[in-house]
């Protein structure tokens, strides 16, 4: 899948500030601006590298005779003001969106052992709440796919999947909001969490840390 967007700098903050005195107050952004629509198809976003890493899922081929759906490390990222919800929340906020870097699996051996290490990049895709663009859609998600057959360009727009396509796995057995979050360990520790869930906070593992 492929993101473009006009996104907040990596704080989740416009780079745009108020001065008062000698203090600078900076311009919080507001939700559309980690994604944009356009003629009903998602831009592909950029600058999503310097979001909050939730997690790197995979379910490679060799674990599922040779024919898994999606055989690829997922660097995943969710945009910071979404974050901000979650940790105070546990729920994810209308305009949240997640971005997904799909990446082959490289090489099986390193210095440390045999394993799956990764190797190039060759998609990306993206999820999107929003009761705007999607009143109709369960949970008003939609799902995006900027990867092109060749896993070597992005496209700069897409359409979202059919509703059919993606909803019902996600319905069925994603833990929270038709969010896997039972495979984002930085997603569970972080659930509501305050404070703790920056890390580092907690002595106790079994409490995220």
């Amino acid at each position: 899948m492929h993101l473009t967007h006009r996104l907040p700098l990596a704080s989740g903050l416009l780079g745009l500030t108020l001065m008062t005195g000698s203090l600078l107050i900076p311009a919080i952004a507001s939700a559309e601006d980690f994604f944009e629509m356009k003629d009903g198809e998602l831009i592909r976003p950029t600058g999503y590298r310097e979001w909050v890493f939730i997690g790197t899922p995979l379910t490679p081929n060799d674990m599922n005779n040779g024919k898994a759906t999606f055989p690829e490390f997922h660097a995943v990222y969710l945009d910071p003001e979404s974050w901000d919800q979650w940790k105070e929340t546990g729920e994810f906020r209308d305009g949240a969106i997640i971005v997904k870097e799909l990446i082959s699996v490289g090489s099986k051996a390193a210095a440390s052992g045999a394993g799956y290490f990764m190797g190039d990049y060759i998609g990306l895709e993206a999820s999107i709440k929003s009761s705007e663009y999607f009143p109709d859609e369960p949970g008003n998600w939609a799902y995006f796919s900027f990867t092109t057959p060749d896993h070597k360009t992005l496209t700069e727009t897409n359409a979202a999947f059919p509703a059919a396509a993606c909803n019902a796995c996600h319905d069925a057995v994603a833990a929270d909001d038709f969010v896997f979050t039972q495979y984002y360990p930085v997603l569970r520790a972080g659930k509501g969490a305050g404070e703790a869930a920056g890390g580092g906070t907690l002595s106790n593992l079994d409490g995220g840390e």
